[in-house]
This record gives structure tokens, C-alpha cells and sequence, in this order.
């Protein structure tokens, strides 16, 4: 009896030893597998957060090119050939534009002023009264007065002639320069379509030598005939718009020096009457 208790009591000891390490093992196993599964999350929401991150953080912002290195750019890109002499009609064009823009605006004149002037003047001294006021005041209008004032002793007929032939001179003037201006407009566009039609022969020339139609042959030929084109159109535009602000200047001192003439007649014809 005492052996059937020992063998009892042996067998539970052995089996609660048994039950525990049980126990004990698949607790670790659990604890194993919860860290893996964790250890495995944060691998799967690491990266949508890294993402997420790089998708949000502002990128750095690229340094912007200005104005003048952009055009700097394109004008070595199309050729300094071409875009060269294009630049140059545009540098001449622009300094005959400007300085016949600063002789119109002197050459502008007050002519009620100056025909109430000159009137007062052969009230009060006659002719080289007159003639004195005209001589010191400028303008193409002041200088056909001055001749016509020195034929005024030879009658109307002959100040009406010599106003007629000096106007003449005096246009010629205004209009001074104003043929180089055509030719420069003129001249930008046909330079930047040569250059047009050579670079589209350079592209033709690389696809025969490479025997075959590729973008990256023809595209370096095809920008230097783009900006040509552009580069020469840009040109003439710029300066049309001078010649045509010249030409109106040129018509308004030309229509002021006809009604000015005209005054003038009249009044040398009063004053002759009235003498």
C-alpha cells in the first residue's frame, strides 16, 4: 500500500513538472510570436510613414533664373553668328532711334508763341526786329520763318516760295536717319530666317550622316533655327515700334511748320497793308 502511494505521488510530481514547462513554453512561444508580430508592424508602418514624409517635406526649392541669364542662355544657344549681327541691328537701330527721338522733341516749337513774338516784333522794329526773335529760337519752324523774313522785302510771292522751297530742307532733316531704321527692320527678320534655313540644313546634314531620324540629332539644329527666327522677329518688332512714334513726330512738326507758314504769309500781308 505504502509503495501504490509513493508511485501515486511520483507520477503527479511528474506530471505537474510536466504541465508547467508546458505552460511555460507556449507562454514564451506567445511572448516570441507578440514580438515578431510588433518587431514585423513597425516594419510595415515605417515605411508608409517614411513616404509619407518624403511626399510631405517641402523639397528645395530650385534656384530661379532671372530675366537677363535666360536671354543670356538662348543667345549663346542660337549662335553668335547670327544672333550676333541680329543683336547688332537692334544696338544701332536703337541709338539712331534715340537720338532722332531727342532732335524731334527740341525740334518742337510754340509756334502761337512765336508768331505772336514775331508779330509784336515787326509792330515795334520791322523786319530785323523780327528776324531777331526768330534767329534765337530753335526748331525747323524759327528757320523758315528767318528766310522767309529775308525775302519779305521781295513781296509774298517770293516768301511764299522761299517758305516752300526751305520746308523742303528742313523735312529732309527731320526725316535724317529714319531710312536706317526701315533697313534694320527690314534686315533683323531676313538674318534670323537665314539663320532658320541653316540650321534646319545642319539637321539635315546630321540625320545623313547618321542614317537615321533620331530627336537628339535634329533637335540642336532645329533650336538654333528657332531662336534665330525669334531673335530677328523680336528685333523688328522693337524697332517698328521707334519708326512708327518717329513718323508720327516727323507728320505732327511737319503739319505745325505748314500752318506756321501759312500764319506767317498772313501776317506779313497785314503788315504790309496796314504800312
Amino acid at each position: 500500500m505504502k509503495k501504490l502511494l509513493t508511485l501515486l505521488m511520483l507520477a503527479g510530481v511528474f506530471t505537474f513538472s510536466a504541465t508547467a514547462q508546458g505552460f511555460s513554453d507556449s507562454d514564451s512561444t506567445e511572448v516570441d510570436s507578440a514580438a515578431v508580430d510588433t518587431a514585423q508592424a513597425e516594419e510595415v508602418y515605417e515605411e508608409p510613414v517614411e513616404e509619407i514624409a518624403e511626399i510631405v517635406a517641402p523639397e528645395e526649392a530650385e534656384p530661379s533664373k532671372g530675366f537677363h541669364q535666360v536671354v543670356k542662355e538662348q543667345f549663346i544657344d542660337g549662335g553668335p553668328t547670327f544672333m550676333g549681327i541680329v543683336l547688332a541691328c537692334l544696338i544701332l537701330g536703337l541709338a539712331i532711334a534715340i537720338e532722332r527721338i531727342i532732335h524731334l522733341n527740341m525740334a518742337s516749337t510754340n509756334t502761337k508763341k512765336l508768331l505772336a513774338d514775331v508779330e509784336d516784333a515787326l509792330n515795334a522794329g520791322g523786319p530785323d526786329a523780327a528776324k531777331e526773335v526768330c534767329r534765337n529760337t530753335r526748331g525747323p519752324v524759327a528757320s523758315i520763318f528767318t528766310q522767309g523774313l529775308m525775302r519779305m522785302s521781295e513781296g509774298v510771292e517770293m516768301v511764299e516760295k522761299s517758305i516752300i522751297a526751305y520746308g523742303s530742307v528742313e523735312m529732309g532733316k527731320l526725316e535724317r536717319g529714319m531710312i536706317w531704321i526701315s533697313l534694320f527692320i527690314s534686315l533683323a527678320p531676313m538674318l534670323g530666317f537665314m539663320g532658320t534655313v541653316i540650321g534646319m540644313i545642319e539637321a539635315f546634314d546630321a540625320i545623313a550622316e547618321a542614317g537615321d531620324v533620331s530627336p537628339a540629332l535634329v533637335a540642336s539644329g532645329i533650336k538654333v533655327a528657332l531662336l534665330t527666327t525669334v531673335g530677328g522677329l523680336i528685333v523688328a518688332v522693337i524697332l517698328q515700334l521707334f519708326y512708327n512714334y518717329l513718323v508720327s513726330k516727323v507728320d505732327s512738326i511737319v503739319n505745325s511748320m505748314e500752318d506756321a507758314s501759312i500764319s506767317l504769309v498772313d501776317l506779313l500781308v497785314k503788315h504790309n497793308l496796314s504800312k
